[in-house]
């Protein structure tokens, strides 16, 4: 009788066990050192939401996998190679979410959103996940923050979805920016240049790559976004849309055009331009940085997609921006984090007793909006105020048993070196006086 191979365990040893516990490929830490460049991108996005009057929204991180192969479409990378899809214990199957705009229209026809405002305007932003090669501003775990309008087909709103995307940018500092935008027509006109464009790459078939080749019979708007280096360059003699569009897309597109002039923002009109999900129409676009040639933010209309997951005529417009993205290109550009800090102070404490009494006096400070480090387990002063010039705070609170006993305690100007002692009863007021 033959033997039956029994699956090896793996034997966890002290030589392999910290291999085996290191974070899954793709989807890395984010750590202390980079805290500053996330906290200055997410205080800007969200200030700039207040100003456009947009509302915060969070979805799962899990959906339903037919979500976004309803959404995304067949056949697209993200449904083909990219999604992370699983069953749960229940047996429901569920994918990790792939992109942002599916969810929150899903979202918004679960729990009727109009009611809440009509056009709703919702922020976001989150971990998105798709398996890929991990590359630099893009790993299997990557995050976005984005901004959609929904149930309003004015073209007015597409201007104002740029408008948000680029003054989040340049809040952030960014220069050199450059608009690449297009539309895609709707349904009505589409349905010509699909075929013309069919026709177009069935005669250069033999060129084309294999993902290219199969998507050309299901969606050859797909062949226009293709990445593949000898796909790319047989696009420029393809059919455009523009010699396709309806009277209502090309009045649109028209008018988003002159929002976009009217506000005096460079542009370059893309008619390759497509974008890489199924359920956009009409205008795509997707903003630049002219010193790297790589795309920050990416958008567009969806007016079909509510109708696509079996909802009621819903359209839609936004954008998303790829934080890490954000992140590798101000790196690249030795740019800084802009943050709206507090000033800081260090409370440096010596000897039991002083300790003991100084969790109390820093949660005063701290509760009246005082921000305060400390480094008590070390054991010296000099040990603690190696931190005040580490962190370069401007002002020092000296908390040790001679002060405990006096209620007093020392204030030291870490700029001048200049120090006194002050009671306890008036810390507070002593060091906002100090701060500001």
């Amino acid at each position: 009788m033959p033997k039956t191979k029994k699956n090896k365990k793996t034997i966890l040893t002290k030589s392999n066990k910290f291999d085996l516990l290191k974070s899954v490929k793709g989807m890395p830490d984010i750590l202390p050192k980079d805290g500053a460049w996330w906290k200055s991108i997410i205080q800007t996005g969200q200030s700039v939401s207040e100003l456009h009057d947009f509302h915060f929204i969070e979805t799962p991180i899990l959906e339903p996998a037919t979500l976004f192969e309803l959404a995304v479409g067949a056949s697209t990378d993200i449904i083909e190679k990219e999604m992370y899809v699983f069953k749960t214990k229940g047996g429901d199957r569920v994918a990790l979410r792939p992109e942002g705009t599916a969810p929150v229209v899903r979202s918004y026809i679960e729990h009727h959103l109009g009611y809440f405002a009509s056009p709703l305007k919702v922020y976001y932003y989150g971990p998105m996940f798709r398996y890929g090669r991990p590359q630099a501003g893009r790993e299997r775990q990557f995050h976005q923050f984005g901004f959609e309008i929904l149930s309003d087909n004015d073209p007015v709103y597409d201007g104002e979805i740029i408008l948000v995307a680029l003054e989040f940018l340049k809040s952030l500092k960014f220069k050199n920016l450059s608009l690449k935008i297009n539309t895609i027509g709707c349904k009505i006109c589409r349905s010509n240049y699909r075929e013309k464009l069919r026709k177009y790459y069935q005669d250069i078939k033999s060129k084309l790559c294999c993902d290219c080749e199969r998507r050309l019979e299901k969606n050859p708007f797909r062949l226009l976004d293709c990445k593949n280096e000898n796909c790319m360059p047989l696009r420029n003699n393809a059919p455009i849309i523009l010699d396709y569009l309806c009277q209502n897309c090309n009045n649109h597109f028209k008018t988003v055009l002159e929002l976009i002039e009217d506000n005096n923002i460079s542009y370059e009109p893309d008619p390759y331009l497509v974008r890489g999900l199924d359920y956009y129409n009409r205008t795509v676009f997707e903003i630049y940085s002219l010193d790297f040639k790589w795309a920050l933010a990416g958008g567009g209309r969806y007016d079909y997609l509510s109708e696509m997951l079996g909802g009621r005529c819903i359209p839609g417009v936004g954008v998303a921006i790829g934080i890490e993205r954000l992140i590798e290109t101000m790196k690249l550009q030795q740019m800084t984090p802009h943050l709206k800090l507090k000033p800081r102070l260090l409370f440096a404490a010596v000897g039991d007793q002083a300790k003991k009494a100084s969790l109390r006096l820093m949660n005063e400070l701290r509760s009246n909006g005082i921000v305060v480090i400390e480094a008590l387990g070390k054991k010296s002063l000099r040990a603690q105020m190696k931190i005040a010039d580490k962190f370069k705070v401007p002002l020092v609170l000296i908390f040790g048993q001679k002060e405990f006993f006096e209620k007093t305690i020392i204030v030291r100007d870490m700029k001048t070196g200049a120090q006194e002692s002050i009671i306890l009863s008036k810390l507070v007021e002593e060091v906002k006086k100090r701060i500001k």
